[in-house]
Protein backbone atom coordinates (compact mmCIF):
# COMPACT_ATOMS: atom_id res chain seq x y z
CA UNK A 1 0.00 0.00 0.00
CA UNK A 2 1.34 3.52 -0.92
CA UNK A 3 -0.02 6.84 0.20
CA UNK A 4 0.61 8.42 -3.00
CA UNK A 5 -0.93 12.46 -2.29
CA UNK A 6 -1.90 14.11 0.90
CA UNK A 7 -3.85 17.23 1.36
CA UNK A 8 -4.65 18.60 4.52
CA UNK A 9 -7.15 21.91 5.10
CA UNK A 10 -7.35 23.12 8.59
CA UNK A 11 -5.91 20.22 10.06
CA UNK A 12 -4.29 21.01 13.92
CA UNK A 13 -1.25 23.67 12.47
CA UNK A 14 -1.67 23.03 8.93
CA UNK A 15 -3.94 26.03 6.95
CA UNK A 16 -3.17 24.24 3.95
CA UNK A 17 -0.98 21.35 2.52
CA UNK A 18 -0.67 19.36 -0.58
CA UNK A 19 2.28 16.54 -0.17
CA UNK A 20 3.00 14.00 -2.48
CA UNK A 21 5.04 11.83 -0.55
CA UNK A 22 7.68 8.69 -1.21
CA UNK A 23 7.61 4.91 -1.67
CA UNK A 24 10.07 3.56 1.00
CA UNK A 25 11.14 6.18 4.03
CA UNK A 26 10.10 9.40 4.58
CA UNK A 27 11.61 11.10 7.37
CA UNK A 28 10.35 14.45 8.58
CA UNK A 29 12.75 16.54 10.81
CA UNK A 30 12.45 19.86 12.95
CA UNK A 31 12.32 21.16 16.16
CA UNK A 32 8.86 19.94 18.67
CA UNK A 33 5.84 22.05 18.20
CA UNK A 34 6.26 22.20 14.07
CA UNK A 35 3.76 19.86 12.67
CA UNK A 36 5.70 16.76 12.57
CA UNK A 37 3.34 14.86 14.96
CA UNK A 38 -0.10 16.38 13.40
CA UNK A 39 1.28 15.18 10.07
CA UNK A 40 1.66 11.47 10.80
CA UNK A 41 -1.96 11.60 12.83
CA UNK A 42 -3.63 13.14 9.61
CA UNK A 43 -2.19 10.27 7.92
CA UNK A 44 -3.52 7.39 10.39
CA UNK A 45 -6.82 9.31 10.25
CA UNK A 46 -7.27 8.00 7.07
CA UNK A 47 -6.81 4.18 7.97
CA UNK A 48 -8.12 4.59 11.16
CA UNK A 49 -10.89 7.37 10.92
CA UNK A 50 -9.94 8.72 14.38
CA UNK A 51 -6.96 10.51 16.00
CA UNK A 52 -4.41 8.28 18.10
CA UNK A 53 -3.77 11.14 20.02
CA UNK A 54 -6.20 13.75 20.62
CA UNK A 55 -8.62 13.61 23.98
CA UNK A 56 -11.23 15.38 21.56
CA UNK A 57 -11.60 15.65 18.37
CA UNK A 58 -12.73 19.44 18.08
CA UNK A 59 -8.68 19.57 18.70
CA UNK A 60 -7.97 18.47 15.02
CA UNK A 61 -9.71 21.67 13.72
CA UNK A 62 -6.94 24.40 13.81
CA UNK A 63 -8.11 27.79 16.24
CA UNK A 64 -10.18 29.92 14.62
CA UNK A 65 -11.67 27.68 11.93
CA UNK A 66 -14.73 25.37 11.69
CA UNK A 67 -14.06 22.46 9.49
CA UNK A 68 -10.69 20.69 9.11
CA UNK A 69 -10.19 18.13 6.07
CA UNK A 70 -7.89 15.22 5.53
CA UNK A 71 -7.89 13.49 2.02
CA UNK A 72 -5.47 11.13 0.27
CA UNK A 73 -5.18 9.16 -2.80
CA UNK A 74 -3.63 5.29 -2.24
CA UNK A 75 -2.48 2.75 -4.23
CA UNK A 76 -4.33 -0.53 -3.09
CA UNK A 77 -4.21 -3.92 -4.79
CA UNK A 78 -7.18 -3.08 -6.18
CA UNK A 79 -5.71 0.15 -7.59
CA UNK A 80 -6.66 3.34 -6.94
CA UNK A 81 -8.70 4.71 -3.55
CA UNK A 82 -9.59 8.46 -2.86
CA UNK A 83 -10.16 8.52 0.94
CA UNK A 84 -11.43 12.06 2.85
CA UNK A 85 -12.19 12.65 6.65
CA UNK A 86 -13.85 16.00 7.85
CA UNK A 87 -14.13 17.12 11.44
CA UNK A 88 -16.82 20.04 11.98
CA UNK A 89 -17.18 21.61 15.15
CA UNK A 90 -20.56 21.08 16.63
CA UNK A 91 -21.84 22.78 19.73
CA UNK A 92 -19.19 21.80 22.05
CA UNK A 93 -17.26 19.10 20.14
CA UNK A 94 -16.66 17.90 16.80
CA UNK A 95 -18.94 15.89 13.87
CA UNK A 96 -16.63 13.75 11.17
CA UNK A 97 -18.27 12.88 7.65
CA UNK A 98 -15.69 10.20 5.55
CA UNK A 99 -16.27 9.61 2.11
CA UNK A 100 -14.51 7.11 -0.62
CA UNK A 101 -14.03 7.53 -4.47
CA UNK A 102 -16.25 10.67 -3.80
CA UNK A 103 -19.09 8.64 -1.95
CA UNK A 104 -20.14 9.54 1.20
CA UNK A 105 -19.85 6.43 3.81
CA UNK A 106 -20.11 4.99 7.35
CA UNK A 107 -17.22 5.01 9.91
CA UNK A 108 -17.86 1.35 9.61
CA UNK A 109 -17.24 1.29 5.48
CA UNK A 110 -14.27 4.11 6.01
CA UNK A 111 -12.62 2.04 8.74
CA UNK A 112 -9.63 -0.27 7.04
CA UNK A 113 -9.69 0.99 3.25
CA UNK A 114 -5.94 2.01 4.06
CA UNK A 115 -4.28 0.40 6.82
CA UNK A 116 -1.27 1.65 9.45
CA UNK A 117 0.72 0.59 11.82
CA UNK A 118 1.51 3.09 14.48
CA UNK A 119 4.16 3.23 16.74
CA UNK A 120 4.89 6.29 19.38
CA UNK A 121 6.68 6.77 22.50
CA UNK A 122 3.40 5.70 24.51
CA UNK A 123 3.66 2.12 22.97
CA UNK A 124 7.01 1.63 24.96
CA UNK A 125 4.21 1.28 27.80
CA UNK A 126 2.74 -2.18 26.67
CA UNK A 127 4.66 -4.37 28.82
CA UNK A 128 4.22 -2.25 32.15
CA UNK A 129 1.47 -0.07 31.27
CA UNK A 130 -2.28 -1.62 32.38
CA UNK A 131 -4.14 -3.89 30.81
CA UNK A 132 -6.29 -1.34 28.61
CA UNK A 133 -3.12 -0.74 26.86
CA UNK A 134 -2.86 -3.82 25.61
CA UNK A 135 -6.75 -4.28 24.54
CA UNK A 136 -6.47 -1.31 22.83
CA UNK A 137 -3.18 -2.38 20.47
CA UNK A 138 -5.46 -5.37 20.03
CA UNK A 139 -8.87 -3.58 19.03
CA UNK A 140 -6.91 -0.90 16.88
CA UNK A 141 -4.99 -3.84 14.81
CA UNK A 142 -7.76 -5.99 14.58
CA UNK A 143 -10.70 -3.46 13.62
CA UNK A 144 -8.95 -2.12 10.47
CA UNK A 145 -8.33 -5.91 9.48
CA UNK A 146 -12.11 -7.25 9.95
CA UNK A 147 -15.13 -5.27 9.52
CA UNK A 148 -17.01 -7.90 11.36
CA UNK A 149 -14.33 -7.34 14.24
CA UNK A 150 -15.80 -3.78 14.21
CA UNK A 151 -19.54 -4.72 14.55
CA UNK A 152 -18.96 -6.72 17.10
CA UNK A 153 -16.63 -4.32 19.56
CA UNK A 154 -19.02 -2.06 18.77
CA UNK A 155 -22.05 -3.92 19.46
CA UNK A 156 -20.76 -5.14 22.31
CA UNK A 157 -19.23 -2.18 23.90
CA UNK A 158 -22.89 -0.61 23.47
CA UNK A 159 -24.62 -3.09 25.54
CA UNK A 160 -21.90 -3.18 27.92
CA UNK A 161 -22.65 0.10 28.76
CA UNK A 162 -26.57 -0.29 28.70
CA UNK A 163 -25.80 -2.59 31.27
CA UNK A 164 -23.32 -1.03 33.31
CA UNK A 165 -26.49 2.16 33.43
CA UNK A 166 -28.39 -0.23 34.76
CA UNK A 167 -26.74 -1.78 37.34
CA UNK A 168 -25.12 1.55 38.86
CA UNK A 169 -29.00 3.19 38.75
CA UNK A 170 -30.33 4.46 42.48
CA UNK A 171 -33.02 1.45 42.40
CA UNK A 172 -32.51 -2.18 42.26
CA UNK A 173 -32.35 -2.87 38.83
CA UNK A 174 -35.04 -5.49 36.94
CA UNK A 175 -33.15 -8.96 36.91
CA UNK A 176 -35.22 -10.12 33.76
CA UNK A 177 -33.43 -7.15 31.90
CA UNK A 178 -29.70 -7.87 33.17
CA UNK A 179 -30.42 -11.55 31.57
CA UNK A 180 -31.12 -10.29 28.15
CA UNK A 181 -28.46 -7.93 28.40
CA UNK A 182 -26.16 -10.91 28.85
CA UNK A 183 -27.99 -12.99 26.30
CA UNK A 184 -27.00 -10.33 24.16
CA UNK A 185 -23.93 -9.94 24.88
CA UNK A 186 -22.76 -13.60 23.84
CA UNK A 187 -22.33 -13.20 19.63
CA UNK A 188 -20.43 -10.40 19.77
CA UNK A 189 -18.55 -10.88 23.19
CA UNK A 190 -17.71 -14.68 21.68
CA UNK A 191 -16.67 -12.71 18.34
CA UNK A 192 -14.10 -11.03 19.67
CA UNK A 193 -12.67 -13.35 22.26
CA UNK A 194 -12.34 -15.77 18.95
CA UNK A 195 -10.36 -13.35 16.89
CA UNK A 196 -8.06 -12.01 19.31
CA UNK A 197 -7.22 -15.84 20.64
CA UNK A 198 -6.40 -16.35 16.46
CA UNK A 199 -4.40 -13.09 16.28
CA UNK A 200 -2.76 -13.52 18.86
CA UNK A 201 -1.36 -16.53 18.12
CA UNK A 202 -0.30 -15.00 14.74
CA UNK A 203 1.92 -12.30 16.50
CA UNK A 204 3.12 -14.04 19.25
CA UNK A 205 4.96 -16.19 16.43
CA UNK A 206 6.25 -13.86 14.86
CA UNK A 207 7.52 -11.88 17.56
CA UNK A 208 9.08 -14.96 19.51
CA UNK A 209 11.28 -14.90 16.45
CA UNK A 210 12.38 -10.79 15.97
CA UNK A 211 12.79 -11.16 20.01
CA UNK A 212 15.49 -14.47 19.05
CA UNK A 213 16.87 -12.76 16.19
CA UNK A 214 17.59 -9.41 17.89
CA UNK A 215 19.29 -10.62 21.33
CA UNK A 216 20.90 -13.98 20.12
CA UNK A 217 20.27 -15.03 23.27
CA UNK A 218 18.49 -18.00 24.67
CA UNK A 219 15.31 -16.00 26.57
CA UNK A 220 12.29 -16.48 25.00
CA UNK A 221 9.70 -14.05 25.33
CA UNK A 222 6.50 -15.47 25.26
CA UNK A 223 2.75 -13.67 23.83
CA UNK A 224 -0.33 -15.37 25.20
CA UNK A 225 -4.09 -13.74 25.27
CA UNK A 226 -5.26 -14.00 28.42
CA UNK A 227 -8.73 -13.42 27.87
CA UNK A 228 -11.31 -12.38 31.09
CA UNK A 229 -13.21 -15.71 30.88
CA UNK A 230 -12.36 -19.35 30.40
CA UNK A 231 -9.26 -20.20 29.16
CA UNK A 232 -7.38 -19.29 25.24
CA UNK A 233 -8.63 -22.33 24.07
CA UNK A 234 -12.11 -22.63 25.58
CA UNK A 235 -15.34 -22.06 23.45
CA UNK A 236 -15.54 -18.79 23.27
CA UNK A 237 -19.31 -18.74 24.11
CA UNK A 238 -19.65 -21.35 26.20
CA UNK A 239 -16.95 -19.89 28.37
CA UNK A 240 -18.86 -16.32 27.94
CA UNK A 241 -22.18 -17.93 28.60
CA UNK A 242 -21.16 -19.48 32.17
CA UNK A 243 -19.03 -16.17 33.21
CA UNK A 244 -21.59 -14.62 33.28
CA UNK A 245 -24.29 -16.59 34.69
CA UNK A 246 -22.20 -17.41 37.87
CA UNK A 247 -21.16 -13.79 38.43
CA UNK A 248 -24.83 -12.40 37.92
CA UNK A 249 -25.31 -11.92 41.76
CA UNK A 250 -21.90 -10.66 42.40
CA UNK A 251 -22.64 -7.91 39.76
CA UNK A 252 -25.99 -7.15 40.98
CA UNK A 253 -24.21 -6.88 44.72
CA UNK A 254 -21.36 -4.57 43.50
CA UNK A 255 -23.41 -2.90 41.30
CA UNK A 256 -20.79 -2.93 38.27
CA UNK A 257 -19.87 -5.18 35.61
CA UNK A 258 -17.08 -7.99 35.98
CA UNK A 259 -16.79 -10.62 33.31
CA UNK A 260 -16.47 -10.06 29.75
CA UNK A 261 -13.67 -9.14 26.94
CA UNK A 262 -13.34 -5.60 27.34
CA UNK A 263 -11.91 -7.01 30.74
CA UNK A 264 -9.06 -9.17 28.72
CA UNK A 265 -5.24 -8.64 28.62
CA UNK A 266 -1.85 -10.08 27.37
CA UNK A 267 0.39 -11.58 28.95
CA UNK A 268 3.96 -11.18 27.96
CA UNK A 269 6.75 -13.38 29.57
CA UNK A 270 10.29 -14.26 29.77
CA UNK A 271 11.84 -17.56 30.30
CA UNK A 272 8.04 -18.27 31.75
CA UNK A 273 7.83 -15.69 34.19
CA UNK A 274 6.04 -11.75 33.94
CA UNK A 275 7.89 -9.36 31.95
CA UNK A 276 6.85 -6.33 33.51
CA UNK A 277 8.25 -7.57 36.85
CA UNK A 278 11.50 -9.33 36.11
CA UNK A 279 12.44 -7.79 32.52
CA UNK A 280 15.10 -5.35 32.55
CA UNK A 281 13.86 -1.95 30.78
CA UNK A 282 16.03 -3.23 27.63
CA UNK A 283 14.26 -6.17 27.99
CA UNK A 284 10.57 -4.45 27.84
CA UNK A 285 11.72 -2.28 25.25
CA UNK A 286 13.03 -5.04 23.33
CA UNK A 287 10.25 -7.13 23.96
CA UNK A 288 7.59 -4.18 22.86
CA UNK A 289 9.50 -3.39 19.39
CA UNK A 290 9.39 -7.70 18.78
CA UNK A 291 5.33 -6.81 19.34
CA UNK A 292 5.28 -4.00 16.96
CA UNK A 293 7.46 -5.69 13.94
CA UNK A 294 4.86 -8.79 14.65
CA UNK A 295 1.67 -6.61 14.35
CA UNK A 296 3.45 -5.29 11.20
CA UNK A 297 4.38 -8.73 9.52
CA UNK A 298 0.56 -10.24 10.97
CA UNK A 299 -1.67 -7.53 9.14
CA UNK A 300 0.62 -7.57 6.25
CA UNK A 301 0.38 -11.36 5.88
CA UNK A 302 -3.65 -11.44 6.75
CA UNK A 303 -4.44 -8.69 4.14
CA UNK A 304 -2.07 -9.39 1.52
CA UNK A 305 -0.53 -5.58 1.16
CA UNK A 306 1.65 -4.29 3.67
CA UNK A 307 0.32 -1.39 6.11
CA UNK A 308 1.70 1.73 6.19
CA UNK A 309 4.31 2.47 8.82
CA UNK A 310 4.10 5.24 11.15
CA UNK A 311 7.22 6.04 13.77
CA UNK A 312 6.40 9.43 15.63
CA UNK A 313 9.70 10.62 17.66
CA UNK A 314 10.31 6.74 18.48
CA UNK A 315 13.41 6.25 17.68
CA UNK A 316 14.41 8.93 20.22
CA UNK A 317 14.31 6.84 22.80
CA UNK A 318 15.81 3.89 22.05
CA UNK A 319 19.44 3.28 21.50
CA UNK A 320 21.22 2.73 18.32
CA UNK A 321 21.61 -0.63 18.60
CA UNK A 322 17.22 -0.84 19.22
CA UNK A 323 16.53 1.58 16.55
CA UNK A 324 18.39 -0.21 14.06
CA UNK A 325 17.12 -3.46 14.49
CA UNK A 326 13.72 -2.37 14.73
CA UNK A 327 14.26 -0.77 10.90
CA UNK A 328 15.89 -3.63 9.88
CA UNK A 329 13.09 -5.70 10.92
CA UNK A 330 10.67 -4.23 8.69
CA UNK A 331 12.83 -3.41 6.08
CA UNK A 332 10.80 -4.75 3.56
CA UNK A 333 8.05 -1.57 3.92
CA UNK A 334 6.54 -0.46 0.87
CA UNK A 335 6.24 2.67 3.13
CA UNK A 336 6.63 4.37 6.06
CA UNK A 337 6.68 7.88 7.88
CA UNK A 338 9.68 8.86 10.42
CA UNK A 339 9.24 12.00 12.32
CA UNK A 340 12.79 12.88 14.23
CA UNK A 341 14.32 15.88 15.85
CA UNK A 342 17.78 15.04 14.60
CA UNK A 343 18.30 13.39 10.70
CA UNK A 344 20.67 10.24 11.83
CA UNK A 345 23.34 9.37 9.30
CA UNK A 346 21.62 6.47 8.43
CA UNK A 347 18.42 7.70 6.60
CA UNK A 348 20.84 8.95 3.97
CA UNK A 349 19.14 6.98 1.05
CA UNK A 350 15.51 7.83 2.52
CA UNK A 351 13.84 11.19 1.00
CA UNK A 352 13.97 13.48 3.85
CA UNK A 353 11.81 16.38 4.62
CA UNK A 354 12.13 19.27 7.05
CA UNK A 355 8.83 20.56 8.99
CA UNK A 356 8.80 24.17 9.84
CA UNK A 357 5.93 26.17 11.19
CA UNK A 358 3.74 23.52 9.16
CA UNK A 359 5.40 23.89 5.80
CA UNK A 360 7.63 21.34 4.51
CA UNK A 361 10.54 21.20 2.46
CA UNK A 362 12.66 18.95 0.88
CA UNK A 363 16.25 18.56 2.97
Amino acid sequence: MLLTALRLADFRNYPALDFAPAPGLNVFVGPNAQGKSNLLEAIAMLAIGKSFRARRESELIRDGTQLAEIAGTAQVPAGEIFLRASIARSGNGARKTFDVNGSAVGFARFLGRARVVTFVPADLQLVAGGPALRRTFLNGALAQLSPAYYRDLARYGKIVQQKAALLRGAIAPDRELLLAYNEELLTPGAGLIAARAAFVADIAAAADGVYERWTGTRERVAITYAPNVGAPDADPRAALEAALANNLDAELRRKTTLVGPHRDDLRLTIDGRPLDAFGSQGQQRTAVLALKVAEYETMRSRAGDAPILLLDDVLSELDAERAGGFLAAVGTFEQAFLTTTDLPARFDDAARFRISAATIAAC
